[in-house]
């Protein structure tokens, strides 16, 4: 049975990891409200309310943001293990390091996937969306 202290020790290492949970979930927030974004535009495009481009390019971008939140989301699964895990190894007693550090390896490596999506989404949603300068009447 671990002591008082091994437990303590477990929540302080627990803690930055938590935070890390916590950044992800403002992304995936930000992500959510993309997608729905994007099906209200689709919604508007299956009554002829948006440009043919834009029409066009809602499905890839439906895509790549649906991936960038599964990416994402399996980040923060994988954050979840690691905080499991360390509380996993002062509970059992046990190493669990390798186990700790592969998973925060791949909630890394899920959630640079998650962005490097999500950064392609929006690059091409400014492709599609050109705003152009009126040009000033001289008084």
């Amino acid at each position: 049975m671990p002591d008082i202290g091994d437990l303590a020790k477990a929540i302080q290492l627990a803690l930055t990891p938590v935070f890390l949970l916590t950044g992800i979930a403002g992304l995936l927030n930000v992500m959510l409200l993309r997608i729905a974004r994007i099906v209200d535009r689709g919604r508007a495009s299956a009554e002829g309310q948006v440009t043919l481009l834009e029409s066009t390019m809602l499905e890839p971008r439906r895509r790549l943001t649906s991936a960038a939140i599964t990416a994402t989301t399996v980040a923060a699964l994988l954050v979840c293990v690691v905080i499991a895990g360390l509380f996993g190894e002062v509970m059992l007693n046990t190493q669990l390091k390798w186990i700790i550090s592969a998973s925060f390896a791949g909630a890394m490596l899920a959630l640079m996937a998650g962005l490097t999506l999500f950064l392609r989404e929006l690059h091409l949603a400014m492709r599609t969306v050109r705003i152009r300068a009126r040009p000033r009447l001289s008084a």
